[in-house]
């Protein structure tokens, strides 16, 4: 097949989060299945400056939005195998950061027209256009309104897919004929239209030919009031059109035993790693010793990552307990300076780093014996998954990807590969990082453990599977 990934953006050339991993990964696995993979995104100004003196220009074009004629060019790379398109305008996109720009709505109704331009120009037109998120969630409805008419373009299936419903790009009403040249026709609740507004993330929904999300847990979660974000309705009528795949994460870049960022390499080997923790330690400034549990959070810092749950109980298990917790990441002013602040209260349990660093993430897997994710939701999560690779035992509760990929371990079977609590609340995390650290305590049981971690199958393979058969379906179709 010929699969074409749209979305806004693409790691390792812009990231803002786990969606960028997603599309810098899943296109290589299918490419290894057999299939054309490509991918388009917007050229950012922030974009990482390695790549940027590698783009070849390919054509220069001009893309309707609405009334205006807007230009677009496109450029290219090959990356890894896979022939990468870049969509150029400085107007929309050479500024700095990638979204909560005033004209974010412009911007992608741009992109999403752009994408669905340049297709001849390119001499691409794809038997699957994926769509990611509500940045490229209109394409599904432009497809069907302004270019269904057109022979190149009447076999192309759509798929989306839903990264965090919590994110829909919501805008006011003029957005869909001044921006899109959309009919009014459409403003309906069976349409584009939300709350009297338009919204990108409805359009992928309604119209594309198949909807997937990134765990099957995810998938019935947003069909519940409390999960769906206004959109529990309709998610429940897609029925079988809408399908829930837990990510991977690519298994080459993310590997202990080749990691140059991490201090000791190594596989499976528990004595290494214990390296890489003393080590760790030591960099952090904590009392560098094997015998206490270390923690980490690798994690952006707002309320829907549990950061409620930590601060509530933290005090208390820091007091008591014989562990080290070390945090990493940025976000909200108020958790970073609750953070900074709790150092003070125990510089020799605790130990905190407002950052974003890439090189010190994997330093924090690698060293690790513990990786803590009490989320509120958690779509898929990609941080458990990678704390799996590097032998760092998860503690999370069971919600979205998370109740997916982590297993309780359960001392009658030695079955499991972390620890899990179901309900939203801090005394129950409490009480199951204690019971982790109970078996941690139990040297025999605990490397049972990290062998049951080491040897799960976190790669995209099983996944692109089910994409492949999703498209094939879809394919199938009249």
């Amino acid at each position: 097949m010929k699969i074409l990934f749209a979305a806004a953006e693409v790691g390792p050339f812009i990231k803002t989060g786990g969606l960028a991993d997603v599309i810098g990964a899943l296109p290589k696995a299918l490419k290894q299945a057999g299939h054309d993979v490509r991918i388009v995104l917007p050229k950012y100004k922030d974009m990482n400056r390695a790549h940027l003196c590698n783009l070849e220009l390919v054509a220069e074009t001009v893309v309707p939005v609405g009334w205006r004629i807007q230009y677009g060019g496109i450029q290219f790379l090959y990356h890894e195998g896979i022939p990468v398109y870049f969509i150029d305008n400085e107007y929309y996109f050479g500024r700095d950061g990638v979204y909560g720009h005033w004209d974010d709505g412009e911007r992608f109704a741009f992109l999403n027209r752009a994408i669905l331009e340049i297709l001849p120009i390119i001499d691409f037109i794809p038997d699957i256009l994926h769509c990611h998120d509500w940045h490229t969630a209109m394409i599904p409805l432009l497809l069907r309104e302004h270019y269904r008419d057109q022979e190149k373009y009447r076999k192309i299936r759509t798929v989306f897919t839903i990264h965090n419903l919590l994110y829909q790009g919501v805008f006011p009403y003029e957005v869909l004929g001044d921006l899109l040249s959309l009919p009014h026709d459409y403003f309906t609740s069976e349409g584009v239209e939300y709350n009297g507004n338009v919204s990108f993330m409805k359009a992928g929904l309604v119209f594309a030919d198949h909807v997937t999300t990134v765990s099957p847990t995810y998938a019935n979660e947003i069909r519940s009031e409390y999960y769906g974000y206004g959109m529990d309705g309709l998610l429940r009528s897609l029925a079988g059109r809408l399908s829930g795949i837990v990510n991977g994460i690519d298994t080459s870049i993310y590997n202990p035993a080749s990691d140059q960022d991490i201090s000791v390499r190594y596989r499976t080997s528990l004595p290494k790693k214990r390296e890489n923790k003393l080590l760790l330690q030591a960099e952090l400034g904590l009392p560098v010793t094997s015998n206490v549990p270390l923690v980490a959070m690798v994690t952006r810092l707002v309320e829907p990552k549990g950061l409620e749950l930590v601060i509530r109980m933290m005090d208390e298990w820091l007091y008591y307990d014989n562990v080290q917790f070390i945090i990493l990441g940025t976000g909200d002013r108020a958790y970073e300076d609750w953070f900074k602040e709790a150092v003070y209260r125990h510089p020799e349990k605790l130990a905190v780093r407002i950052q974003f660093s890439e090189g010190l993430s994997r330093r924090f897997y690698a060293g690790s014996d513990m990786f803590l994710m009490p989320s509120r939701f958690e779509p898929c999560g990609i941080s458990q998954l990678l704390a799996l690779r590097y032998g760092s035992i998860p503690v999370v509760r069971e919600t979205g990807g998370l109740n997916d990929t982590v297993h309780s371990y359960n001392e009658i079977t030695g079955e499991g590969n972390g620890f899990t609590f179901r309900n939203y609340n801090a005394h129950d995390l409490m009480y199951t990082l204690r019971r982790a650290a109970s078996f941690y305590n139990q040297p025999k049981v605990w490397k049972n453990i990290v062998k049951n971690a080491f040897s799960g199958d976190y790669s995209w393979d099983r996944s692109a599977q089910q994409y492949e058969a999703i498209y094939d379906q879809i394919r199938a179709r009249e």
